[in-house]
């Protein structure tokens, strides 16, 4: 038996909220049981990592966005990582490489298998010997392929409560969702029509949580995971695990129970692995993932991020994206943001309700579109259709047609800085370092608007493109490679960090980062316009006492009592002059 009085204690009561007193008792056994098994087979003892620091950024990538004739992708992935990126990334977030049956790897077949397409275990091994591994946990749902879904349509009593079973004429108008599809889907079961809940698809069933056998099934897969070097696992869709007629079906408490739970659990013996929620949801929610003193996720997604940074560059002016970024709570130990401004979904629009108006964010949905994107929508409750995500590359979403390329590189490149040296860990999508144009060919073939962002490259094209200087590719990777390498020498870009926003011009997004130990700072100013831009930093800043400060980027010095001038989209990140009389 492997569990800590202190630790047994709070599964307990974790689980009596749950499941009540009396199945509680039997599932603690289990885990127990479970817990004792992956302390004496593992053969990756807790490292005693810690948390992450200004040295973590994450490459967020498809097994298979790397292809070279008759080789495995994983093995050309690995080749292409150590071959460019073993010097600015630390993270590797290795989107679904189970066995899938549709949307590009999130419905799973089975958990535990690496598709044969792309490689085995020995694959993803060899590149967590190199960065640290995100897995995704897809824990909501499983494909219609699966083992279990099969053995419960065959009827095998096993697997009779693995998924959730309803009546057709069931009230779900209060149920939130992401998408418009019926939330119902009728399959048979030995020989009669029976209706199952499918938040996503009718080839992915939904599992049910309040069978407890399923509960043990995904603890068991998350130790499992974490025996293959995950460094951090990403918990897929979680808020929607829990459903409870007559409520929106999101984030209710037995979710938080339930990944307070998994984080007890790991903490026992792999305390290494961090926790992150995938809750596309607003602000106040989804802090709750962080849980109290430490006790749920390590990180959540900041998902306002992408549409405000999109918004701020589209209108020359940052007031929108400072307000927001002042009412942060900033954490300082042992959790933090996961931050991005791409992925392999869209730019989700539901997180920065209330941050815009529905005037401003009618005015990206026609920005998108304009720019060779699409508009996913959602029926609400109300039956009112309304803008979910927007699908497009980050790089066309910025990019302005009418500018010359070298202008809209400054462009992208100073809407990813703000990635780069915003409070939190920064993740940059495959699709975004290389400055990828919208994938329409792709979105033709398949009818899906993600496709529009998710191509693969062929390698022999890509480094023929990363060896021509004049290519954009070039382009985009140089000045990001540059960037990142900067942001990791620098203590002040520590996830935990403090940030203090300036907010200085509407034409400059500008804060100070700060060290945990509040020793090194760095202020950040971001000319987020085609114009050039004149601003005079504040005195009573402790930095800002040293009249002369070095600019990381360009290596210039910078005399603070005179007026700063930034051309078009340049950014600086200033701070003190070591070793030198100021």
């Amino acid at each position: 038996m492997f569990l800590t009085i202190k630790n047994r204690k709070k599964i307990e009561e974790k689980l009596i909220f749950i499941y009540g007193a009396e199945k509680s008792k039997k599932i603690i056994m289990e885990i127990e049981k479970l817990l004792d098994r992956y302390h004496r087979i593992s053969s990756f003892p807790s490292k005693g990592e810690g948390f992450l620091s200004e040295k973590d950024v994450a490459f967020i990538t498809y097994a298979d966005n790397f292809r070279l004739p008759g080789e495995r992708a994983l093995l050309t992935l690995k080749k292409f990582l150590k071959k460019y990126f073993t010097d600015t990334f630390s993270l590797v977030h290795l989107l679904p490489f189970y066995p899938y049956s549709s949307d590009d790897g999130f419905s799973v077949i089975d958990y535990r298998k690496v598709n044969s397409a792309l490689g085995d275990w020995d694959d993803i091994k060899n590149i967590g010997k190199n960065f640290g591994l995100v897995f995704d946990a897809v824990v909501n749902h499983v494909s219609s392929e699966s083992h279990w879904f099969k053995e419960y349509l065959r009827g095998n009593p096993e697997y009779e409560h693995y998924f959730i079973k309803v009546n057709q004429n069931t009230d779900t108008s209060c149920v939130v969702r992401a998408r418009a599809h019926p939330l119902f889907t009728k399959f048979k079961c030995k020989g009669e029509e029976v209706y199952l809940w499918t938040t996503f698809s009718a080839d992915q069933i939904d599992l049910n949580y309040k069978n407890e056998k399923v509960l043990l099934e995904i603890i068991e897969l998350l130790l499992f995971y974490a025996t293959k070097n995950a460094r951090i696992i990403r918990l897929d869709a979680i808020g929607h695990t829990w459903k409870r007629i007559g409520t929106s079906c999101l984030n209710l408490e037995e979710v938080h129970k339930i990944v307070q739970l998994f984080r007890t659990i790991l903490d026992e013996i792999f305390p290494h692995v961090l926790l992150l929620t995938e809750t596309n949801v607003p602000y106040q929610e989804n802090i709750k993932y962080l849980g109290e003193n430490n006790n749920e996720a390590q990180l959540i997604y900041q998902f306002p991020l992408p549409l405000l940074v999109l918004y701020t560059f589209h209108t020359g002016n940052a007031t929108r994206l400072a307000e927001w970024a002042k009412s942060l709570i900033i954490y300082h130990k042992g959790k933090s943001y996961f931050n991005l401004l791409a992925s392999h979904d869209g730019i989700g629009v539901r997180p920065v309700k209330g941050i815009l108006t529905d005037k401003e964010i009618n005015e990206l949905v026609d920005l998108v579109q304009r720019r060779g994107g699409f508009v996913s929508y959602v029926t609400t409750s109300n039956n009112q259709r309304e803008a979910y995500e927007l699908n497009i590359t980050y790089y066309d979403a910025i990019a302005e047609p009418e500018n010359s390329d070298d202008l809209n590189i400054k462009k992208f490149i100073a809407a990813q800085s703000i990635l780069l040296s915003f409070v939190g860990v920064p993740g940059i999508y495959v699709h975004s370092l290389f400055g990828t144009d919208n994938y329409l060919e792709g979105v033709k073939n398949t009818g899906q608007k993600r496709t529009i962002n998710r191509k693969k490259f062929e390698v022999s094209v890509l480094e023929r493109e990363l060896s021509n200087e004049r290519s954009k590719s070039y382009k985009v990777f140089t000045a990001f490679q540059e960037l990142i390498k900067k942001r990791r020498k620098e203590k002040a870009f520590h996830p935990c960090g403090d940030q203090k926003i300036l907010n200085l011009i509407t034409g400059v997004f500008s804060f100070i980062r700060m060290s945990p130990d509040g020793q090194e700072k760095v202020v950040v100013l971001n000319n987020i316009t085609g114009r050039k831009q004149e601003l005079l930093l504040p005195e009573q800043e402790d930095i800002l006492l040293n009249k002369k400060l070095v600019d990381i980027i360009s290596g210039s010095i910078v005399n603070i009592e005179e007026k700063i001038t930034l051309a078009p989209y340049q950014i600086m990140w200033l701070k003190h002059i070591k070793n030198k009389s100021n």
